[in-house]
């Protein structure tokens, strides 16, 4: 029923002629909370819960009035970051659940509105075609670097559900250790994506197209 419902107020807004359907809309800004969460832990933890802070962390409980070691120190430190990682990975299981969500979309959405046909016809529009090939391209640019943050975050989602469940995955620690390289590595990837399409947002709003982020937010017009 929640998609259903969705689906039939996307027909009435593409038929009002709306930019961008309602549930979009919805995935996009959510999904921007949920990765600057996710971000936001990734920060914490290698910031704040550190070992260099384990000293910072004995120091402040000394002066307390409490007696601790570096080992309880280190036990406290690890705590706390173990908290931060808890959420981390709470978020992660929000994001699974928002790129599942994304992926049924598309199949909902009208035909103009989906991603791999816009790619489609952009391929077709500077290549076969070759009309109005520098707005084609552009196109081609933008809607290519979207299918690559799609990838990237099945990436993610698929590497950080295997960290997550790695007691029951079986598989060999050395292995595990690569999964979370490679999840960090991709964590990276997306934070470029993000400052590229940020960069080309203001850039586009100083430009000829004005009005993105509103559209986003109220759907825009055709």
């Amino acid at each position: 029923m929640a998609i259903i419902e969705p689906a039939n107020k996307e027909i009435g807004e593409n038929r009002k002629g709306k930019k961008y359907a309602s549930s979009i809309r919805f995935w996009h800004w959510i999904n921007f909370i949920i990765i600057s969460g996710s971000l936001l832990t990734v920060l914490i933890n290698s910031t704040l819960f550190d070992r260099a802070e384990r000293s910072l962390v004995k120091n402040e409980l000394i002066n307390a009035g409490a007696s601790v070691s570096d080992k309880q120190a280190g036990a406290v430190t690890h705590g706390l970051e173990d908290q931060v990682w808890g959420i981390h990975i709470n978020f992660g299981y929000a994001l699974a659940a928002l790129f599942l969500l994304r992926l049924i979309a598309e199949f909902f959405l009208p035909s103009a509105q989906r991603l791999l046909p816009k790619l489609k016809k952009a391929y077709q529009a500077y290549f076969i075609l070759k009309k109005e090939r520098e707005a084609a391209k552009h196109e081609l640019v933008v809607k290519g670097l979207y299918l690559i943050f799609y990838l990237l975050l099945l990436i993610m989602v698929i590497t950080g559900l295997l960290l997550a469940f790695e007691d029951y995955t079986g598989i060999r620690e050395n292995i595990n250790h690569s999964i979370k390289e490679f999840h960090g590595f991709c964590m990276y990837l997306i934070l470029a994506f993000i400052v590229l399409h940020l960069a080309g947002v203001f850039l586009a709003e100083r430009a000829n197209g004005k009005g993105i982020v509103s559209d986003m937010i109220n759907g825009g017009e055709n």
